[in-house]
């Protein structure tokens, strides 16, 4: 039985369009290796699913009858997928310059690597700074006082999204983001699958962070580019979004360090959101043009607040596709 190299999985909620752009480019631009396609729909009600039966005939189709959040999906597509190696791609993405065959090229020349990024544009084909630190005290400090948006090219300031890098050459780094992210199957059978308990956001950097305790290195390596639109599900509900990013970044804290620092990052996350509360209450009383936009913010920021004064919980039913 001929060797499967990569199983593209791709979770979808609501991106019907865009998901066709993403198919049409993976199977344009992957020559060099064989394939297959694992979609994972978390029940759209947008025609996505019926578009993949009738324009993509080959790709094997699961069809969730409710949202079951990002990790818990790709986990499914894991499940089923039979490649060397898995490869995580959003459904808001479109593949450039064979990638998919680059940087698996690339991974088979370095067995020590676990999971594989590659260059990521943004749709006007600038750089999308993707791969970053795990979170921690200092960065989380960093990040709420706004110092790493005054100082982004500081190497010390922009540490979190090593902001100062161009992204131009390999090195090992601590997170691959999820939107493009190769993973070697021996690696999954060895350190396991996504933890479903982070429904959106976290996921990918507590399995790296799972990798490299195991041993493997997780590497960024420019072969090859795709574009992110990003937030094309997220969009849908950004207030929701906005709150789950932060559930997802105090959920790794809670896992993974210690509980004094994790008490500490939640008293850094309320400070984050407790500044941002006094502009949007402003721009909400004086601003005529932008008043709904505005109270809308300041309501995410008041409830998660409350969030953090209640003890953190992450969000659910909400997107599972950044």
């Amino acid at each position: 039985m001929a060797v499967t190299d990569v199983s593209v999985i791709i979770v979808s909620w609501n991106t019907r369009d865009i998901l066709r752009d993403c198919l049409e480019s993976v199977y344009a631009q992957t020559c060099n290796v064989s394939f297959e396609v694992i979609v994972i729909d978390n029940a759209s009600a947008d025609g996505s699913t019926e578009m993949v039966r009738r324009d993509f005939p080959t790709v094997r189709l699961i069809e969730n009858t409710d949202n079951r959040g990002f990790a818990a999906a790709n986990n499914q597509g894991l499940q089923l997928a039979a490649g060397r190696y898995v490869l995580l791609l959003n459904s808001d993405t479109v593949v450039l310059d064979h990638a998919i065959d680059r940087t698996v090229a690339f991974a088979d020349r370095v067995s020590q690597a676990a999971v594989i990024g590659c260059r990521v544009l943004n749709r006007d084909r600038t750089l999308q700074p993707t791969c970053f630190m795990y979170p921690s005290l200092l960065n989380m400090a960093i990040f709420a006082l706004g110092l790493n948006r005054l100082l982004p090219g500081s190497r010390f300031f922009g540490r979190e999204r090593m902001t100062w890098w161009k992204r131009d050459d390999e090195r090992e780094v601590e997170v691959v983001t999820g939107c493009f992210m190769l993973v070697r199957r021996t690696a999954i059978d060895q350190v396991g699958v996504m933890d479903e308990s982070f429904f959106m956001y976290g996921e990918e950097t507590d399995w790296c962070f799972r990798f490299r305790q195991a041993g493997w290195k997780v590497l960024f390596a420019p072969r090859g580019e795709i574009v992110h639109l990003g937030g094309a599900s997220s969009s849908q509900a950004a207030n929701e979004m906005t709150l789950q990013l932060k559930a997802g970044v105090l959920q790794f804290l809670c896992k993974h360090d210690t509980r004094a620092r994790y008490i500490s990052s939640c008293m850094l996350m309320g400070v984050f959101l407790a500044l941002r509360i006094p502009f949007w209450a402003a721009k909400a009383i004086l601003s005529r043009r932008d008043r709904r936009n505005a109270r809308s913010h300041l309501f995410t920021y008041a409830h998660g607040l409350g969030r953090i004064m209640r003890g953190w919980k992450g969000l659910r039913g909400v997107p599972s596709v950044r």
